[in-house]
């Protein structure tokens, strides 16, 4: 039996139906100029031999007293059945970007089941253009963006003639100098001083937000997407070279950061104008920043940055000039600050999230933030699975009650690919990626 830490639970905690707690990928590969009919049946068989399930791929809630899930302690599987994890589809035609993301966002829709470990993925083929698809969904409890980003890296490979077969499940963790092993109980006894050093830490780090360097939860202005959400969803993605965003970077003194943030916003303030839904106040996202270890693997271990996304300003740089100088003060924050100290300013700063989702509370006159975006460092070069070159990388997350839309973004090669995560209910999600490329072009014109 294995202790979760407190974030973890609280994503175990807070599952619902309306409110799946896994994150995805969405990667489409393009088969090699000799692959034969039988390339994709082939990738898959070989998938369904990798039965050596490493841990993280076999945990599951442990049961509690009474028969319910616990979300204190991790199950280990002593069988995994691979054929219901690991299944193969096809698209219907005319097998298009429509159908793809019609299928995956069912996919995305649905609870892993929590008998079993929590995660599933699914081989796609039958796209139109010959490429095929691999998505895969695991709870956010197991890992978070960075980690899953690293361990799909793994599993790649720059040498488009090498067919070595590496899947996620199959991955054991980096290498780490030998322990001993240690009880449950050792765990906790461990494991509660540092709970009681983790509120004593979140103090100190208050004199950054009393002091007006740091954007405050809960002073988000009310949007058409901060309201409760279903458990359906509906997905965008769309990829952008990295070559425009860095010339505005270098025209700006901004960073890649900035610069997506920009594009996000100014596509948030496009889309809230055509519904006649802008407030007068900026939106305020959430961006994590990761402040894990290179040893670190497993678990959430990221820094909650609150950013003033500048929606109420007309003029785009001026609007990059406000997202640049939010994110600075609030990273000069947190880098100063130990990680424990840095997690318990995270987790104060998203606790007005966690209180939203209680009864009674789930319509709050204001907002701890109006989204999440994410930006997860991927891999900088082509890189290829079984001989199959990687064209796009999609990140799918989480839509949260009251947060009915996730935008994620990862570099792949030398595009910056984009995944847009939202309830159903949301009208017209699929117009995002055009306001994104209109966001982006309106910077290039201003820079020029």
């Amino acid at each position: 039996m294995d202790l979760l830490n407190p974030i973890d639970a609280i994503f175990l905690g807070i599952e619902s139906r309306e409110h799946p707690m896994h994150v995805g990928g969405l990667q489409l590969f393009e088969p090699p100029a000799d692959a034969g009919p039988t390339f994709t049946r082939d990738v898959f068989r070989r998938m369904t031999s990798a039965t050596d399930v490493r841990t993280r791929f076999r945990r599951h809630p442990s049961r509690g007293l009474f028969g319910g899930f616990s979300s204190v302690s991790w199950h280990q599987a002593d069988e995994v059945d691979l054929s219901y994890h690991l299944r193969r589809s096809a698209l219907p035609a005319p097998g298009g970007m429509s159908e793809l993301l019609d299928l995956t966002a069912r996919l995305h829709g649905q609870l892993l089941d929590r008998h079993r470990p929590l995660w599933e993925a699914r081989l796609i083929e039958g796209l139109d253009d010959g490429r095929f698809a691999v998505y895969i969904k695991i709870h956010h409890a197991l890992i978070d963006g960075v980690s899953a980003m690293r361990l799909l890296q793994r599993t790649l490979t720059d040498d488009p003639l090498d067919t070595e077969l590496r899947v996620p499940w199959t991955m054991g963790a980096p290498a780490r100098p030998h322990t001993e092993p240690v009880s449950p109980w050792q765990q906790l006894r461990k494991a509660l001083p540092r709970t009681v050093s983790s509120a004593r830490a979140a103090v100190g780090p208050l004199r950054g937000v009393l002091d007006g360097r740091l954007e405050l939860p809960m002073t988000a202005p009310p949007t058409m997407f901060n309201v409760p959400i279903g458990g359906a969803r509906r997905i965008a993605v769309r990829s952008w070279p990295m070559e425009r965003i860095n010339a505005v970077r270098t025209a700006t003194g901004a960073t890649v950061n900035d610069v997506v943030l920009a594009m996000s916003s100014a596509a948030l303030r496009e889309y809230l104008m055509d519904h006649d839904a802008l407030p007068d106040q900026p939106l305020i996202a959430m961006v994590p920043v990761n402040i894990r270890t290179e040893a670190e693997t497993d678990g959430n271990i990221v820094a909650a940055c609150l950013c003033n996304l500048g929606t109420n300003i007309a003029d785009p740089v001026a609007r990059l000039e406000t997202i640049s100088t939010s994110m600075r003060d609030a990273k000069q924050i947190f880098t100063q600050l130990p990680q424990l100290e840095a997690i318990a300013l995270s987790a104060l700063l998203m606790a007005p999230l966690g209180v939203s989702l209680l009864p009674g509370f789930d319509t709050l006159p204001r907002m701890p933030f109006n989204l999440v975006i994410s930006n997860v460092p991927g891999p900088r070069t082509p890189v290829y699975f079984q001989g199959a070159r990687l064209d796009a990388n999609y990140p799918l997350s989480i839509p949260f009650e009251s947060q009915a839309m996730n935008i994620t973004l990862n570099t792949n090669g030398d595009n910056l690919d984009f995944g847009i995560v939202g309830c159903r209910r949301i009208p017209h999600l699929d117009r995002l990626p055009e306001h994104l490329e209109s966001g982006l072009a309106e910077l290039e014109k201003a820079v020029a």
